[in-house]
């Protein structure tokens, strides 16, 4: 019987400076537990002078997850937060009932050019913690714990995985590891997780001797253990977790189990409701609903 649940393909969105693959959500599935978002950015190198600079932006009923393999991005939010992400360190921002923030490329950086590469996901909240006060937290790469295994580097990211558990904070099991392979190494992957998702962020592996296509995300089916393998040095994310307690409604930045949630934070961004970044004058409108 294949491991294989379903293979999703990338969405190539254009973000202006660069543009990113997104595989969730995805019409076979909208969520790999609690993951409801995943964009694989990069990786790209700006002209000199240039930068990432994504406006001030709100949130609702998630939390946002940033993981840096190069590159870095200045973190601004409505809670007074700023914070320089720089890879393997994991910035996690819980919007809850609401919060505005921005990411841009350090001053410094775009001297040079900016580069960039990276993955960016959310988190869907459990529905008794959609309307929690927002929060932001940064943890640094050292911080994490990380497992050496015979060719194999992994660096557990969020949640729990292989007998170790991140420091993140988390409202459900969660599974997000960063994996590292040498070429010819193998590493198994236990069923210990509901749902599991496996995403080759660059080189080249195989599921039980299946080759994964590139820029795709595999969702794993239940209860098995698979190996994975690398045929050259690869990078893969492994994401998932307990299944989202109900399906959510998703508008722009705005996630929610309810419509109503979702039209009361439109309206509240279009009024001027949300709080502001400080520092910050720019904001991307809200855009038009699709009909």
């Amino acid at each position: 019987m294949s491991a294989i649940e379903h293979l999703l393909k990338p969405h190539v969105r254009d973000l202006g400076d660069f543009t990113v693959r997104r595989l969730l959500p995805a019409a076979a599935t909208q969520t790999v537990g609690p993951f409801i978002f995943f964009d694989h950015m990069g990786p790209v190198t700006l002209p000199p002078g240039h930068g990432a600079d994504v406006r001030p932006h709100p949130h609702i009923g998630l939390a946002t997850v940033t993981y840096l393999f190069d590159g870095e991005i200045v973190h601004r939010d409505s809670l007074g937060s700023e914070q320089v992400i720089r890879p393997g360190d994991v910035n996690w921002m819980t919007a809850g009932n609401g919060i505005v923030h921005s990411e841009r490329s350090p001053e410094a950086v775009r001297e040079a050019g900016a580069r960039l590469h990276g993955i960016q996901t959310w988190v869907a909240l459990p529905k008794d913690h959609e309307t929690v006060a927002p929060s932001f937290f940064h943890h640094p790469g050292a911080t994490l714990p990380k497992i050496e295994r015979a060719g194999v580097r992994m660096t557990v990211i969020a949640g729990d995985a292989f007998g170790n558990t991140s420091p993140v904070k988390v409202f459900s099991r969660t599974l997000y590891v960063a994996i590292e392979l040498d070429a010819g190494a193998s590493i198994e992957i236990p069923p210990e997780h509901a749902e599991r998702g496996v995403y080759p962020v660059d080189g080249s592996v195989a599921l039980d001797g299946e080759a994964l296509p590139a820029e795709h995300m595999v969702v794993l089916a239940p209860g098995q253990t698979v190996t994975l393998t690398a045929t050259v040095p690869s990078r893969v994310m492994l994401l998932g977790g307990d299944p989202t307690d109900g399906r959510r409604f998703i508008f722009w930045n705005f996630v929610a189990s309810s419509k109503e949630a979702i039209e009361a934070a439109s309206r509240r961004w279009e009024d001027d409701g949300f709080p502001h970044v400080p520092g910050e004058t720019e904001r991307i409108p809200l855009p038009p609903r699709k009909t």
